[in-house]
């Protein structure tokens, strides 16, 4: 069964083909990193009107990739939240013209829960272990999900403010560097000296599997303002405070995860979101984590349609619900059994 994914929930344009929720057969994305970099994040009027100028072009790129038409098409999958929701409005609109003129079924898919399918994807099917923890990092998102099943999650725990990756970019922006943040963070943190400085990870109370990533970037905030401000910042100052704060988040990190596979009997542990594209982040998991641990492959960290035509096979297989005429972006989607 072939599989047409569509992904504009934010500021990446995408599309892909897969066969059987695994056989990737191509795969385009259309990245707007240039478009928003000068503003310091995510314009939402300006990354719709992108979406709209790019992704017929891309459907067309995609099915030249996997060498098929538009008619051999069994199922179009579109992400449907959360997201940005006039992003959203241009993906799901698009693809339900699509399955109206194509007569196929339409399914919406949950874009957290198609960034824990990439590292599944990623691993292949006769590798994926449940019951799994998964671990989803991302610019928007960060959440501990207990995995029964595809399809089949509970929420752990999640950030109570700021998303991992939106701490990333905000402490970048402290310090003046550019859009996105999170690379020049890392780069940073990777040639930096021991600090003699920390900074503290934030507590929720009653709690234990929560995040509060707020408090961290206020931290490195009043470190940069007590130094005279970033412009008065040379390049060692940048880097022990990119070291400092890595570590700081990271460890809370790992500690939550070690928390949660003490008291649930999982057998693995998936991670998804950009986020899972620092080499630190990997590095640490694989000294720390005791279980198998499954990362998605680097074209499938960030926003992809291959992560929603995956999933979306899976959605119609366990509904044959055809959603062609039912739905309808949602800018929040709970995880759910």
């Amino acid at each position: 069964m072939l599989s047409l994914g569509i992904e504009t929930t934010c500021d990446e344009t995408a599309c892909a083909i897969v066969r059987d929720g695994f056989e990737i057969l191509g795969a385009s994305i259309s990245s707007q990193v240039d478009l928003h970099a000068q503003f310091g994040g995510v314009v939402p009027e300006l990354a719709c009107r992108r979406h709209i100028e790019v992704i017929a072009p891309l459907l067309v790129q995609t099915l030249k990739e996997a060498h098929i038409t538009l008619d051999e098409i069994d199922l179009v999958s579109v992400a449907s939240g959360p997201g940005l929701i006039g992003a959203l409005l241009i993906g799901i609109t698009f693809a339900k013209g699509l399955a109206w003129t194509l007569k196929k079924p339409l399914v919406g898919v949950n874009h957290i829960e198609a960034h824990l399918y990439a590292s599944m994807m990623s691993c292949g099917r006769e590798n994926l272990q449940f019951p799994a923890l998964g671990v989803v990092l991302s610019g928007g998102h960060t959440s501990l999900v207990l995995i029964e099943d595809i399809g089949r999650y509970t929420l752990i725990g999640q950030t109570v403010d700021d998303a991992i990756g939106e701490a990333f970019d905000k402490v970048a922006r402290i310090m003046e560097l550019p859009y996105p943040g999170g690379p020049h963070i890392e780069a940073l943190a990777e040639c930096a000296l021991e600090p003699n400085f920390s900074f503290p990870a934030g507590v929720v109370k009653a709690c234990p599997y929560y995040f509060s990533f707020s408090g961290i970037k206020t931290a490195v905030l009043y470190h940069v303002g007590r130094g005279g401000g970033p412009s008065k910042l040379v390049a060692q100052d940048k880097q022990m405070i990119a070291r400092a704060f890595q570590e700081a988040v990271f460890s809370d990190l790992f500690e939550k995860i070690k928390r949660t596979i003490a008291v649930y009997p999982v057998r693995a542990i998936y991670f998804g979101g950009g986020v899972t594209q620092n080499k630190e982040l990997r590095r640490r998991g694989g000294l720390e984590l005791s279980l198998p641990l499954f990362f998605p492959m680097k074209d499938m960290s960030l926003d992809n349609g291959a992560m929603i035509a995956g999933l979306g096979w899976h959605v119609w297989k366990r509904t044959e619900q055809d959603r062609l005429f039912t739905l309808e972006p949602e800018t929040r989607i709970p995880f759910h059994r």
